[in-house]
């Protein structure tokens, strides 16, 4: 089985919503026997070790096209500057044509050039499949924009919680864990998920594949729906690492029951491991 079966059947199967198993994986493949095959296992086996080593490069991954690296650096310039311009915090919120409004009137930004705006269409409505992203995208229009009504900003942070079960969830772990448990990132509207995927894209030097096994490209983090990050008090970059594991805040919301993680450990969705990303609920 090569890798483009394997991520069509992944996104068939639905593996996102509970097919989390090899045997799954191999009735719906290969329509056979009930247990896998040795080609589906060593076909599974090496996806995994490739999310093992989510942060290398591999043979098959996806690569901008050739033409487009300088847009994407300049996007992701662009919206460095808009961030500066408009306030960590509030760019938590920014919505598309907020931002194109903000570059439009601010000098400093600079105006959203239309191979630009093109670009990140592009990006927006491709199917992140075609990178090996395999969950949900709860976010379907690129105009799609937060309603400051819906969120409420939680002191000391810089970030945003939906109101409802969100807020509901972080304030339940807050009171049992305590200030050694922090928000370390909440709402994320299409800009900000654009600004952290195409920095990365940059970063890994153009590789779309190697950047959505730790970034959810715009429109498919579920930070924009409901989900929400925590990590230890003083503990720094360290919480978006497996370092934040053996900290006391996660052992205590382990021991609590609070750890419903979206990706955990060995996910079928494409994503590496992310003990820190808290599963509030799934799209309705």
């Amino acid at each position: 089985m090569n890798r483009r079966d394997f991520i069509r059947i992944a996104a068939l199967a639905g593996l996102g919503w509970g097919l989390r198993t090899p045997q799954a994986l191999a009735q719906l493949a290969c329509v056979g026997p009930l247990a896998p095959t040795s080609e589906q296992d060593a076909c599974l086996q090496a996806y995994l070790l490739k999310m093992r080593n989510f942060d290398k490069p591999h043979p098959d991954d996806v690569f901008v096209a050739p033409g487009d690296f300088q847009l994407l650096y300049e996007c992701s310039e662009r919206l460095g500057r808009l961030e500066l311009i408009v306030g960590y915090g509030f760019f938590h919120l920014l919505s598309f044509d907020d931002a194109l409004t903000y570059a439009r009137n601010y000098q400093r930004i600079g105006e959203f050039t239309k191979p630009e705006i093109a670009f990140m269409e592009k990006t927006f409505y491709r199917d992140a499949r075609i990178y090996g992203f395999l969950d949900n995208k709860p976010l379907k229009d690129l105009t799609h924009a937060v309603r400051r009504k819906q969120v409420v900003r939680i002191a000391r942070t810089g970030n945003y919680l939906h109101r409802g079960p969100s807020y509901a969830a972080y304030k339940r772990i807050k009171k049992a864990v305590g200030d050694r448990v922090i928000l370390t990132s909440g709402v994320r509207g299409i800009m900000k998920q654009f600004r952290l995927f195409l920095k990365k894209a940059c970063q890994c030097n153009g590789n779309l594949s190697l950047a959505s096994r730790q970034i959810a490209p715009p429109g498919y983090s579920f930070h924009g729906y409901n989900d929400f990050d925590v990590g230890q008090a003083g503990f720094g970059e360290f919480n978006f690492t497996e370092r934040f594991t053996g900290t006391d805040a996660y052992r205590s919301m382990a021991d609590l029951g609070y750890l419903n993680l979206r990706y955990p450990r060995d996910n079928l969705l494409g994503v590496r491991y992310e003990p820190w990303h808290i599963r509030v609920s799934e799209l309705t």
